[in-house]
């Protein structure tokens, strides 16, 4: 049974200008992306597409959790892990798993599309 969906719009040059900017972008892409995430995303030619994408979907995690970032539910602890050949998943690590399971949420379908400008994330919370 469905019990939430989450939707989010990134644009593309705000998550590339958050990332290229000197002072802080190294800071923004490890407080926002984990290690996988940041891998997966430098290892495409669009990797500001990705990294827009990914952050739709975190957006969009949350608001099916109904939550913003908060102390239950964390930038990192949200990822999207696609695995060789397959469409891309989300999973819940740390808190964000344990207010999930607490929500009665046992699976997070997500479907991602981007364009060179903007990037959409749309995540359904099943029971």
């Amino acid at each position: 049974m469905i019990v939430a969906i989450g939707v989010d719009l990134a644009e593309v040059g705000r998550i590339r200008d958050a990332i290229e900017r000197e002072s802080t972008g190294a800071r923004f892409k490890s407080r926002v992306f984990t290690p996988g995430e940041q891998a997966y995303c430098e290892r495409r030619r669009g990797k500001y597409e990705s990294y827009a994408a990914r952050f739709a979907a975190k957006e969009a995690t949350m608001k099916a959790l109904g939550r913003g970032w908060s102390r239950e539910v964390a930038w990192t602890d949200i990822e999207v892990v696609r695995e060789r050949g397959g469409r891309p998943t989300i999973h819940l690590h740390g808190p964000a798993a344990a207010y999930a399971a607490k929500l009665g949420i046992r699976r997070l379908h997500l479907a991602l599309t981007h364009t060179a400008e903007m990037a959409m994330a749309q995540v359904v919370a099943e029971e």
